[in-house]
């Protein structure tokens, strides 16, 4: 179920163009359509020139790409979703690939959803996940994307659950969602996957302070990497540290006996890598016994939704002249102190309620 468009059981391209208000031309249609067969048919072009829709940032874009999420929301939605976060420097990169590789050459599909640090100056990005994952890049059983975090809260580009939708169409059974490092909005990366990772290095006492509360209190897994050679008898130590601090924390809805969990890897030698994944496995079966992993994508969708309702309505706000200027004109009235925030606020709402009626 995508984000922008909300679509029921049966919804088609033309349905979402009514939903979205804008028609689209017989030709933009046929492209859509031919798009959609490409990518479900496995095709890697396709793949990346259907991300590269669902991310655009041109509105002119944005009826092609409903009309295409809209037709591979069908075939979605089956993979396994993990997200991933961790210290800068702790081998996010390093940890996707060896696991990504033991998965692959155990038959699995993977997509790696990686997103890169934008400049806060110039909105660039390096987007060198590929350059870091080179044994994995070449698999032909996996598919690395990288993306700009933007602007984004807790490093997640703006349609990552739109790009997930997307590589799960095209047959991949597990989606890893790489993110930028550990901040207050990861909670936007645990909403959109099953199960979420953070990773940490080997480290005790005033490293356990340097995690914030509400990280662990959303992690299903904590896993200190970096477990090999000298630093493995620092990385189990760390290890009991944390899992002597979950064990404080309340228990959360959805969570399995004996979770969350801390363990030890290794990207560098694999060793615990295969244990990783098997708790992974475990949580998620679990979950989708329990009923309980239904009614997270339930509620998913629905934030979704939410979330693409609230950001279509300041789009409006933005692409009307007369709305832009009584905006730009209330941030000036705010910003001076000649007006409140919420007054102004609510006086803009009066004013798009009036537009649109």
């Amino acid at each position: 179920m995508t984000a922008d468009t909300h679509p029921g059981p049966g919804m088609t391209a033309d349905h979402a163009m009514m939903a979205t208000g804008t028609r689209m031309g017989t030709r933009s249609a046929a492209r859509v359509e031919a798009m959609a067969a490409r990518v479900m048919a496995g095709e890697r072009r396709a793949l990346a020139q259907a991300i590269t829709l669902v991310e655009s940032t041109n509105p002119a874009h944005r009826p092609e790409a409903a009309a295409l999420l809209a037709a591979l929301s069908p075939h979605a939605g089956g993979a396994r979703r993990i997200g991933l976060s961790g210290t800068p420097g702790v081998g996010k990169s390093s940890f996707v690939e060896t696991l990504g590789t033991r998965l692959t050459a155990a038959g699995h599909r993977v997509a790696v959803l990686a997103v890169d640090p934008s400049s806060a100056r110039t909105g660039g990005s390096i987007l060198g996940d590929k350059t870091r994952m080179d044994r994995l890049s070449r698999d032909p059983s996996a598919y690395i994307r990288p993306s700009p975090a933007g602007r984004e809260l807790g490093g997640v580009a703006r349609r990552t659950r739109e790009a997930i939708t997307v590589v799960e169409a095209g047959g991949f059974d597990t989606v890893l969602v790489e993110t930028v490092g550990v901040g207050q909005s990861e909670a936007a990366v645990a909403e959109m996957t099953d199960v979420f990772l953070l990773l940490l290095a080997p480290g005790g006492g005033d490293e356990l302070q340097g995690v914030k509360r509400g990280i662990m209190e959303i992690a299903d897994i904590i896993v200190i990497n970096k477990a090999d050679g000298t630093l493995k008898p620092q990385a189990e130590r760390t290890r009991a540290d944390y899992q002597g601090a979950l064990g404080l924390m309340r228990q959360r809805q959805g969570d399995a006996p004996g979770y969350p969990v801390a363990l030890t890897a290794s990207a560098a030698t694999g060793e615990g890598v295969d244990a990783v994944w098997e708790q992974v496995t475990g949580l998620v079966d679990w979950r989708l016994a329990e009923g309980w992993q239904a009614r997270r994508r339930a509620a998913q969708a629905d934030a979704w939704f939410r979330a693409a309702l609230e950001r279509g309505l300041i789009e409006r706000v933005h692409a009307d002249t007369a709305m832009a200027e009584a905006l730009a004109s209330m941030r000036i009235a705010v910003s001076a102190g000649r007006l409140p925030p919420d007054a102004a606020a609510e006086a803009l709402v009066a004013r798009l309620r009036l537009a649109m009626a």
